[in-house]
């Protein structure tokens, strides 16, 4: 259909983006009629619909039906109503009452519409993002969520984020901004909020503005997020989101942000963030692994900045896998390598991504990359060299060769000549062993990957292809019965190969034609080999069939089935062998078909294996030439069936002859070819037809049975004839057409030149002449069965219906579909058949299934299956993705390919074309299922419901019917139901895993009637709670409806803003709406009808409660049905209507209940009750510069985050307190801990003056009736003792824990009722108290966290009385805390103090600052009452400086401690304590405790240990003695609380004070062990623990002069333990900061000299360490093995070791001077350094080195140790790939080491 000036013919519109495919089937013309109509119907209808306020079933119908529309035609509507679409959808998604699972579905089919964003530019669309954010403020940070007052779907989040996503490049410019005065306040880090404003700034921030809208865009938040990013040095959990938006807006941005200065920093982060273990140590801070950032975001951020003038991110990227590269090496593994393969996997993906985008994408309105920085043809050659090597060794790694394989295939897209020569090279030496089968698995597999890119060849890479035959050739012995996995590569290795290759013999070109290049002509030569190929390929079939043989023994027993791994060892064979027919020319077709018909027809097989295969191949055959095939095979297998049945006695016989169940069998699979073909053997079909299918023998007329289904099918539907990679098969080679250039090209879309088979006339005439002739009569005898005319035995009846169930797959796709009263007979004969078997013989389970499969046949049968449809997408996607060409893109995929995508086109039209429409007969045809479902036996049973889950999911309407249907067996008033059908109707209402469940409907009618009917079956007399499957499926059931409940609306309204949108849709035109807009009239009534479906959807809730209340109520009810009826009721709370009083009554009465369970559904559910309850109290917005306490100060700070002198009144001043009622009205009080710490928001809500709020203290006669219940109950003096009781009941040793949901409970109470219920409470609370159970503890800290809490509003009298009750009670229980409660306490303290301002609890704090640490009750107490005082100040963070200070003053005098205990109590509280002291950009400095001024005071106090020369020993006894300690025993002690602290605080802060850290140095690595040992005291394994955590840590660049110098003065004290810990802090510290290292030179230097000079140090052990140091750092290329480095060690292992002669006591000894031994020890031990370094490969310095560490192989010790170790580790690792390796050396330098590799020793 031509382009005649824009329009297509039929349609009077541009499309925005048709499915292509469409195009090419076979019916094309008829489609654009038929998608106009539809397109005119869904907006007419969708218009109305909304006009008329219907969002249910109207709305949610047409916007459905919109989406199948775009799965069938794509985005087939002009852009004026694409727009329209969007914003419809847009308006409907952000409806704010709509129920959830509404909201979810226009969600989904508004990210279709907007996923192709090229489609829309922004000056097509705006979205407002406000909404969206408000959407998901309300589901994901729920404020009732978690109250049971709204169920979400799981599904839910990633819906809405998807949905974001897809709006974001569409916000407005002023978008920006108005989100960053949004969120800004929000950034306090010691907040969750700071997690939730980044969550926020990654989801929303637009990074696709155009560039002269960038100061609008990312450069108003650039900066100030980035240096915060850099700065931030402990991975806190929002950093990563901070990742995921810059490598979003890098990757959108590419050229227009300068990120050099940031590279190295990036790079390092990525290092840190692969968490690869290095040195001995195994410390890792928890946080590093759970909050490591994601490879996804990492690999994007790294290939945008790849290009561009610089070329730095290509040096770091080269410098990243050097480092990484030996963690490839198949001999490591650790849970690190998960990641690493990731990387792997996904960075070349993304830069071929990248690629595609720069220089293959159709231009579109979103911002191209500038020239400055598209990537060069250097830069990829660059990128493709660093992927190299860690790929090549990744092939063989444990976690399999597939991420290798996938990164194998991007990367030989981009540079072939660079990845596929290495990687033959190690594929043929794999093919030609047999010893490591892993090997080859591995290489064949990343071998199919890039077979595209081997056999295209190309300018880049021409001699790929000559590799083809040699591979194919040498890969046929894998063809192996013996080896299951090594068979299925070898098959799909093949396959794809061919599938690339035309297979013709053109070796007569070299002769003829005189053009050919050298390439060409050597494949041409080659082309003669392929006739052999198939040859070969064949016989190693037949063995592989012969080897397969059913063995008798099997046959014997009843397995008639193939095993799991011969049916895909078939798949494999036979799918291969198809595959190269296909690619075969005529000549070798001929050949191959001979051999395969002489195979097939000289051997009889039996069916079941070996038959199988044997017919797949000649299946094969016929398929790909019909004409020639069908004239062998055909006549022969007619003759000898005809031959043996010519006897009658064979038809009757229960056991067939051999030999004509194979003919049969083989006839059968010959016959799936072209029905044009087969019409020319009509007669003998027809003969063979008759005679077989009434064989008496099973096998036999199945057999026959399929050969009908295939030859009705292949005459009645539409397929292609051949798969091709070449349009119109396989040419011979002529003058003009050379078969080798078609080597490896992709299909060509615009010219596939598909063979479409389109059933003729005469087939069609052939097929209905079949069904008269064997249909029919089939029919007519069941007929007569049914009415009981003529006694047919039920073997019979199974095979008229097998005959039946074949016909109608067969001829499906012809027959008329049921269209109400169409193919009568043989629908009123199953309703008949089933009635009668189901009465007469229900036991005749087989005719069972037939009816069943026939039943599902009729319901669903178009052509094709469903699954069967989705199982060939899945496999399609799959080959799809394997063999795609991401680089050019735009399906560029084999020609097979492509017609398989056509075909599934095809198929997918068929299946949802004929709609689902619901008639009549359907609902026959369930209700027959029902009966089935609900049989006798257990196996129909399972069969029925199966095929009935489907027909609920396809005819979604049918729900309504079905249920009421299956709830009568439930009734417990009828006594004619089965036990059988009881369970029957069970699980029907259970539902399969994946389809609908039926007991949960998301509407009103249906659960209003299940539910109760549910319980209620309860009584049944079928129910019997002793058959435990029962019980299982009531548990299974409550459990389904459990979690798969969501909150169903009762508000259906839909807003004025929608209308319009519907209005504008209504009047566009093209194609024009169908029914067009409503009038007003009725527009009216659409209104009325949906406020009358709101009053009835409330109506049903409250019957629903009233329902499930009375069965509660019932006396007769099982109580495990009381249970469930409970959990249903429980499920009823919503946020939008007030629970019924009957049900508050029920719930506040079974919080005494006698069960556990429902009590506790109970407190949770009246927790929810309280909170709908609640009196909203009044906030007023307020401009924050207009509070008194700011009119002040300055709008000049708002730049500054921290402590500012505008935001001090906010912190506590114990000389400020609100201590009266004055002072407390006017006291503007801020709850919320984290406003005001970085900016003012510009409105701030704050509570309006109490007199504007809701009156306290309120009478009874004031309340409703709810209120009421609770208010009567809770003040009943013996329901609170029984209410008390229970609470303090003890649950299970040591797992009462403090319960949110009971704290929510008391809050709730405290809140609505004020201070009612106190003094009914008082005595329990301070009898409890006195308890020290850990239950009644538990139970009173609950009680007392729900008070602080619920107590936010009430007036100052009543909050003064509340403390003066508390005080003395927390003071009691404080005193009473034990090793089980100290928990529930800390709990309750900072539960009572989280989101309050510290000002309204002065009173709490003062008493907790009052008794610390004062040593009574033994050390045990003070540290619980640490930890709750660090559990409340810890939530105030920033607005407590004052009470931190005292507390810092107070613990100071206390750090030495003896006690353990207490000394971790205390580390963990300095953490929290100067957990303020941050070093973040803008931040002032803090007004709490600083560490600067701590660490200070603390090196004072440490001085005489830092004096000291000695070994310092932990020689402190465990008890404090007063009197005689010297400094020293106390600057010891301090020391181990210090150590505490730094370890806890390296989790936990969010920059690491890294100064004042390396002052604590020096002695740190005096304590610190040398050799892993745990039998050491405390403190030496804590410094251990110190220096290792601190290593770790992320380094500024400007902190590296100074640890460096620190390291530098440590390593010349004079204690080698230090020297020695040196070293390995310097290992972890420079891998864990490797590229902040390497952008700075002298720093570089600086490690060089460090090492190189303790090489040299007088102690054996650290000279060793430094050699192993040294190798580290040239392994991860941070030093490089240059000359002068050798050089240096060549001259210092020739040091000359001079005899000198020393006289003592007139004695001649001979000593060696030692200062020459070290040296010359230190140059071999460099040697040895350089060797060990490259433990996989052998550079080209490394020989020369290695001959001369051999020349000290026999000098003193310890060199002589020192060069045996190294010579054997270099054995062991070069060991595996030593022929490889061997050419790297001189034949002398051979001989050398081939006597120094055989052990000496072994003689010695």
């Amino acid at each position: 259909c031509s382009w005649i000036g824009g329009w297509s013919c039929g349609l009077w519109f541009v499309p925005q983006k048709e499915i292509v495919y469409n195009e090419l089937l076979p019916y094309k013309d008829k489609l654009d009629e038929e998608s106009n109509e539809i397109l005119a119907e869904i907006k007419g209808n969708l218009g109305r619909a909304v006009q008329l306020r219907e969002i249910w079933p109207g709305v949610l119908f047409w916007t459905r039906k919109l989406s199948t529309y775009m799965r069938l035609y794509g985005r087939k509507f002009s852009k004026e109503d694409h727009v329209l679409f969007v914003k419809l959808l847009y308006e409907l998604v952000t409806i704010p009452k709509l129920e959830i699972s509404m909201m979810q579905s226009f969600a989904r089919l508004l990210i279709t519409l907007l996923k192709k964003k090229e489609l829309l530019s922004r000056e097509d669309l705006e979205l407002p993002w406000r909404p969206l954010y408000e959407l998901l403020d309300r589901i994901l940070y729920s404020k009732t969520e978690h109250l049971g007052l709204n169920w979400f779907p799981s599904s839910v989040e990633a819906v809405l984020k998807a949905l974001i996503k897809n709006c974001r490049p569409y916000f407005p410019e002023s978008a920006t901004q108005e989100m960053l005065d949004e969120w800004r306040p929000l950034m306090c880090p010691f907040n969750l909020t700071m997690q939730k404003a980044m969550g926020y700034f990654e989801l929303f921030l637009p990074t696709t503005l155009p560039p002269e809208l960038h100061d609008k865009g990312f450069k108003l938040w650039f900066d100030e997020l980035i240096s915060l990013w850099v700065s931030v040095q402990n991975l806190p959990s929002w950093e990563v989101s901070l990742v995921s938006l810059f490598a979003r807006l890098a990757n959108d941005n590419i050229g227009y942000i300068d990120w050099d200065p940031y590279i190295p920093k990036i790079f390092t982060r990525i290092l840190r963030s692969l968490n690869l273990p290095v040195g001995s140590s195994e410390m890792l801070v928890s946080r590093y692994l759970t909050n490591a950032y994601d490879i996804s975001h990492v690999v994007i951020w790294i290939s945008a900045l790849l290009g561009g003038p610089s070329k730095q991110t290509q040096t770091q990227l080269s410098g990243l896998f050097n480092s990484i590269t030996s963690f490839f090496h198949p001999s490591n593994h650790g849970r690190w390598l998960m990641k690493l393969m990731k990387l792997l996997q996904r960075l070349p993906a993304s830069v071929v991504k990248r690629l595609h985008r720069e220089r293959y994408r159709t231009p579109t309105w979103l911002t191209p990359v500038p020239e400055s920085h598209l990537l060069s043809e250097q830069d990829i050659t660059d990128f493709v060299e660093s992927m190299k090597q860690p790929v090549l060794l990744a092939m063989f790694s444990k976690t399999g060769s597939l991420d290798a394989a996938q990164a194998l295939q991007n990367l030989a897209l981009l540079r072939p000549e660079l990845v596929i020569p290495p990687l033959l090279e190690k594929t043929y030496p794999a093919m030609e062993t047999l010893t490591e089968p892993h090997q080859l698995t591995a290489t064949l597999s990343c071998m199919i990957s890039v077979a595209q890119s081997l056999l295209a060849g190309g300018q880049r890479f021409p001699e790929g292809p000559t590799h083809m035959l040699p591979l194919l050739m040498r890969a046929l012995p894998g063809v192996d019965p013996n080896d299951f996995s090594k068979c299925m590569i070898t098959f799909q290795f093949l396959a794809t190969f061919v599938t690339f290759v035309p297979l013709v013999d053109c070796s007569a070109a070299v002769q003829t034609r005189n053009d050919l290049t050298q390439v060409e002509k050597q494949l041409c030569s080659a082309s003669a080999e392929f006739e052999y190929f198939v040859l070969q390929f064949i016989d190693r079939c037949f063995a592989l069939i012969e080897m397969s043989t059913l063995e008798q023994t099997r046959e014997e027993m009843e397995t008639e089935k193939m095993t799991n791994l011969e049916s895909l060892v078939e798949l494999g064979l036979s799918s291969t062998f198809c595959t190269i027919l296909i690619q075969c020319s005529m000549e070798i077709f001929q050949v191959a078909l001979e051999k395969v018909f002489n195979f097939a027809t000289t051997n009889i097989f039996e069916t079941h294996v070996a038959g199988r295969m044997v017919a797949d191949m000649c299946r094969a055959a016929t398929k790909c030439h019909p004409a020639e095939a069908l004239k062998l095979f055909l006549p022969h297998c007619c003759n000898v069936i005809l031959q043996i049945s010519d006897n009658e006695e064979v038809l009757n016989e229960e056991e067939l002859d051999k030999e004509l169940m194979w003919n049969l069998q083989l006839f059968s699979e010959v016959t799936r070819v072209g029905g044009d073909q087969l019409l020319v053997y009509r007669s003998q079909l027809v003969q063979i037809l008759q005679l077989t299918l009434h064989l008496k023998c099973k096998q036999g007329y199945n057999l026959a049975c399929k050969l009908l289904y295939h030859i009705l099918r292949s005459m009645s539907i539409i397929y292609p004839r051949e798969y091709c990679s070449v349009p119109g098969g396989v040419q011979q080679h002529s003058d003009t057409y050379l078969p080798i250039k078609d080597w490896g090209q992709p299909g060509d879309l615009f010219n596939l030149d598909i063979q479409w088979h389109v059933p003729s006339t005469e087939e069609k005439e052939f097929v209905f002449y079949l069904l008269d002739l064997l249909l029919k009569p089939e029919l007519q005898r069941l007929q007569e069965y049914t009415q009981g005319e003529q006694d047919i035995s039920r073997d019979e009846v199974l095979q008229s219906l097998s005959i039946v169930q074949n016909c109608l797959l067969g001829a499906g796709s012809l027959l008329p579909p049921l269209q109400g009263e169409p193919v009568p007979e043989i629908l009123t004969l199953m309703f008949i058949c089933t009635d009668h078997i189901l009465e007469h013989s229900e036991d005749d389970i087989k005719s069972l299934f037939s009816i069943i499969k026939i039943i599902n046949d009729l319901l669903h049968f178009k052509g094709s299956h469903k699954h069967e449809f989705d199982s060939r997408w899945r496999s399609f996607s799959l080959v799809k993705n394997s063999m795609e060409n991401k680089l050019h893109g735009s399906k560029q995929h084999i020609r097979a390919l492509l017609i398989d995508r056509v075909v599934l086109q095809h198929e997918l039209r068929n299946l949802t074309k004929e709609g689902c429409c619901y008639r009549s007969v359907h609902q026959d045809l369930i209700n027959d299922l029902l009966r089935l479902s609900t049989s006798h036996y257990s196996q129909v049973r399972s069969k029925a419901q199966n095929v009935l889950f489907t027909a609920l999911g396809t005819y979604s309407l049918c729900c309504r019917d079905v249920y009421p249907a299956v709830l009568e067996y439930l009734d417990p008033d009828r006594t004619d139901v089965t036990q059988q059908q009881f369970k029957g109707a069970l699980y029907c209402l259970l539902g399969n895993r994946s389809g609908i469940c039926l007991a949960n409907l998301q509407y009103w009618d249906c659960i209003t009637l299940t539910w109760p009917a549910i319980i209620r079956s309860g009584m049944s007399p079928c129910m019997s709670l002793e058959k435990p499957s029962v019980v299982r499926l009531f548990d299974d059931l409550a459990d389904k409806i459990h979690r798969q409940y969501e909150t169903i609306g009762v508000d259906f309204s839909i807003p004025e803003s929608c209308v319009d949108v519907a209005l504008k849709m209504m009047k566009s035109s093209n194609p024009e709406p169908t029914p067009c807009a409503a009038s007003e009239q009725e527009e009216l009534e659409g209104r009325k009808r949906q406020e009358q479906k709101n009053k009835d959807s409330v109506q049903k809730y409250e019957k629903l409660v009233a329902d499930l209340l009375d069965c509660l109520h019932d006396r007769n009810l099982p109580w495990k049905f009381k249970q469930i009826a409970v959990g249903f009721l429980s499920l009823m709370l919503r946020d939008d209507h007030p629970l019924p009083s009957s049900a508050v009554f029920f719930f506040i009465e079974s919080l005494n209940h006698d069960s556990l369970l429902v009590r506790n559904v109970a407190i949770s559910a009246v927790s929810g009750i309280l909170k709908q309850l609640k009196r909203p109290h009044k906030k007023v917005a307020v401009n924050p510069y207009d509070l008194p306490e700011l009119k002040t100060s300055l709008q000049s700070y708002s730049l500054l985050t921290g402590d500012r002198p505008d935001n001090q009144w906010l912190q506590y001043d114990s000389s400020r307190l609100p201590r009266s009622q004055q002072d407390w009205d006017e006291c503007c009080f801020i709850e919320k801990t984290h406003w005001g710490y970085s900016t003012w928001p510009r409105t701030l809500m704050l509570y309006a003056p109490p007199d504007e709020q809701p009156k306290q203290g309120k009478t009874r006669q004031e309340m409703n009736e709810s209120e009421q219940i609770i208010y009567d109950h809770f003040s009943d003096q013996q329901f609170i003792d029984q209410f008390i009781h229970y609470l303090s009941l003890e649950d299970r040793k040591g797992r009462d824990l403090f319960s949110p949901r009971r704290f929510c409970l008391f809050k709730g109470l405290f809140r609505n009722f004020d201070d009612a219920f106190l003094p009914l409470l008082k005595p329990h609370m301070e009898r409890l108290v006195a308890d020290s159970h850990e239950s009644t503890q538990c139970c009173v800290a609950e009680i007392i966290s729900g008070l602080i809490r619920g107590s936010k509003h009430w007036s100052y009298s009543k909050v003064e009385k509340l403390w003066a009750l508390l005080c003395p009670l927390l003071r009691k229980a404080l005193s009473n805390i034990t090793i089980e409660t100290y928990a529930d306490w800390g709990t309750c303290i900072a539960t009572a103090c989280e989101s309050r301002d510290p000002r309204k609890l002065h009173w709490l704090f003062e008493m907790l600052m009052e008794s610390l640490v004062t040593g009574e009750g033994g050390s045990f107490m003070d540290a619980c009452r640490l930890y709750v005082l660090q559990g409340g100040l810890a939530q105030q963070e920033w607005r407590v400086p004052e009470l931190l200070h005292r507390l810092l003053q107070y613990l100071e005098p206390k750090l030495t401690q003896v006690y353990k205990n207490v000394r971790e109590r205390m580390g963990s509280v300095l953490t929290y304590i100067f957990m303020i002291d941050v070093n973040l950009p803008h931040t002032q400095p803090t007004m709490s405790p600083r560490i600067a001024e701590f660490t200070e005071r603390v090196l004072a106090r440490l001085k005489p240990l830092t004096e000291g020369e000695e070994e310092i020993q932990n020689h402190v006894l465990e008890e404090n003695t007063v009197g005689d300690q010297d400094e020293r025993t106390q600057a010891i002690k301090l020391l181990k609380t210090v150590l505490k602290w730094l370890m806890t605080s390296a989790g936990r802060s969010f920059s690491s004070a890294v100064p004042e850290q390396l002052r604590l140095l020096p002695l740190l690595f005096k304590i610190a062990p040398v050799e892993n040992d745990d039998s050491y005291d405390e403190m030496k394994r804590d410094a251990k623990t110190c220096l290792s955590l601190m290593s770790q840590g992320l380094l500024y660049s400007e902190q590296i002069p100074q640890v460096l110098s620190a390291l530098e003065e440590i390593s010349r004290i004079s204690s080698w333990h230090a020297r020695y810990n040196v070293l390995t802090y310097l290992q972890v510290m420079v891998f864990y900061n490797l590229f902040t290292f390497l952008s700075d030179a002298k720093a570089v230097s600086d490690v060089r000299a460090l090492v190189l000079r303790l090489l040299e140090d007088e102690q054996l052990e650290v000279r060793e360490m430094a050699a192993t140091t040294l190798s580290g750092f040239l392994q991860c290329n941070f030093l490089s093995i240059d000359e002068p480095l050798q050089a240096h060690f060549e001259a210092l292992s020739k040091t000359r070791l001079a005899k000198r002669k020393r006289r003592e006591l007139g004695s001649v000894v001979d000593m060696i001077s030692s200062a020459d031994l070290v040296r010359r020890h230190a140059g071999v031990l460099g040697l040895s350094a350089c060797i060990l370094s490259s433990p996989y490969d052998v550079p080209t310095w490394m020989p020369q080195i290695l001959i001369d560490l051999s020349a000290h192989l026999n000098d003193t010790q310890p060199i002589e140790m020192t060069v045996k170790k190294t010579l054997s580790d270099f054995r062991r690792t070069h060991h595996d790939n030593w022929q490889e390796h061997k050419q790297k050396f001189t034949d002398d330098q051979l001989l050398v080491l081939t006597d120094l590799l055989v052990s000496p020793c072994y003689y010695a």
